[in-house]
């Protein structure tokens, strides 16, 4: 990894350091970031001396989710590219949930999409910057949830309100987030970078194989049905891709207008 790669990755003193790194374009997920993402996290895996990661994004925002314009980019091709996207996706989230370290993310700007918001959810700790924002958007360009939020987002917050954030797409604030339960904290946007590094100097003082085996139970009680449905939702967002809705959906957030959807 360079610094022009999409994902960089560094390992010190106990905690791996993993961060999105194509801030041009808010950090959007395309097959490449999702790749590297995949061996960054494997990396930190493999280290024996990692004792928690922490996964942020460069620039102004954490990640707005799926690349608009790359998957707009793709046309009536776009179902076989989120084919691959989604399988890279699938393996990331998978990989997160099976750290065996705590996963700390630090959220500025938006966390949005199976992307952004399915890495929140897939992570063990959230600290937000106050003017941070959180929301799903994936049935409004025609697609379907993915990431594992369709189970990990009830888990968080509740079956009502996670179904209220994915069919009616709320743009959360970060206080909204952490009163239900979305996020761990909310501190000034100024504060965020030390507050991540103060959470995980104290994470990575505790007793390693003692944090690791209670992040392990605690996603054990729901990390099974996780996994098991992330398949599920590459197969119907590669299917959705295919609609002319899911193509007036992408037209329409690329330009920036409402749009007119048939059911087909």
């Amino acid at each position: 990894m360079t610094e022009q790669s999409p994902v960089l990755c560094d390992i010190a003193d106990g905690i791996g350091r993993i961060r999105l790194n194509r801030p041009e374009a808010a950090n959007g997920l395309d097959v490449d970031l999702l790749k590297e993402l995949n061996e960054a996290i494997l990396r930190c895996h493999g280290a024996p001396d990692v004792r928690v990661v922490v996964l942020t994004g460069a620039g102004k925002n954490f990640c707005a989710g799926g690349d608009v314009k790359t998957f707009a980019s793709k046309g009536e091709a776009l179902p076989d590219y989120l084919r691959e996207a989604t399988a890279w996706l699938q393996i990331a989230t998978a990989s997160l949930l099976r750290l065996k370290s705590p996963v700390i993310t630090g959220v500025q700007g938006f966390a949005a999409g199976g992307g952004g918001l399915g890495l929140v959810c897939a992570s063990d700790l959230v600290v937000a910057g106050r003017s941070a924002r959180f929301f799903s958007g994936a049935v409004r360009v025609g697609m379907a949830p993915d990431g594992g939020a369709t189970v990990a987002l009830a888990q968080l917050v509740g079956l009502r309100k996670a179904l209220e954030i994915l069919l009616t797409n709320p743009t959360l604030t970060a206080v909204d987030a952490h009163d239900i339960g979305l996020i761990t904290e909310v501190v000034d946007d100024d504060l965020l970078a030390t507050r991540l590094e103060e959470l995980a100097q104290t994470v990575a003082s505790l007793p390693p194989l003692a944090v690791s085996a209670t992040k392990r139970l605690v996603w054990d009680g729901v990390g099974s049905s996780i996994e098991a449905r992330l398949g599920e939702e590459a197969r119907v967002v590669s299917a959705l891709s295919g609609t002319a809705d899911s193509r007036e959906g992408l037209a329409a957030v690329l330009e920036r207008r409402v749009g007119k959807f048939v059911g087909a």
